[in-house]
């Protein structure tokens, strides 16, 4: 006797789901856009990212770095190493040669050059200019609010680059960063800009 009730009601309740036979009609029309088109294969970052703009440098990295998209205050990005922590990203800033070579230097717990220190400084080339090479080991604290990651290493050229500075700046793992050192000296060399 319960099981009428239930039956009656599963009954009403599919009938008021009976679709409309009406035929629907579509009266507006809007202009394709470029989320309309076919996405392409082996599309470049600048290309998968539509909103972006092209990087204004290039070079070319090892093949064995992992290109990764460019990111905010990251004109090139790379991963590299066994560990898979090693980071090297190419930014156009703000500031000067010397403070931003400090800072770097900070985060791993070194202390600042001096001035004659940082006149005595080793030399590289970064994009046809001649940049300051930056090194350091230590405990990372990349100042973001992470905590600090022992053991790494950090390695990057700094260049003044008319009111601007170019970094290249490579941060992972102590030893995998002592190893890739020439790939980034080499990086560093082969960058241009592009606008």
């Amino acid at each position: 006797m319960i099981l009428a009730p239930i039956i009656l009601g599963i009954c009403l309740l599919c009938a008021s789901c009976e679709k409309d036979s009406a035929p629907v009609q579509v009266e507006e029309t809007r202009p394709l856009t470029t989320k309309d088109s076919d996405p392409k294969l082996f599309a470049t970052s600048d290309e998968r990212f539509r909103n972006a703009q092209p990087s204004p440098v290039k070079g070319s990295p090892p093949e064995s770095w992992l290109v990764l998209p460019p990111a905010q205050f990251r004109e090139l990005n790379y991963r590299f190493g066994e560990s898979g922590m090693g980071e090297v990203y190419v930014s156009i800033a703000s500031g000067s040669v010397p403070d931003n070579v400090n800072r770097w230097r900070g985060q791993l717990g070194a202390a600042p050059l001096a001035p004659d220190e940082f006149d005595a400084a080793q030399k590289t080339p970064i994009a046809g200019m001649e940049g300051v090479w930056v090194q350091a080991s230590g405990d990372y604290a990349s100042g973001i609010g992470t905590p600090a990651k022992r053991g790494f290493g950090l390695a990057g050229v700094i260049a003044q680059m008319g009111g601007r500075i170019l970094t290249v700046k490579m941060v992972g793992p102590e030893a995998e960063v002592e190893a890739e050192k020439p790939a980034l000296k080499a990086f560093a060399a082969s960058l241009e800009i592009i606008r």
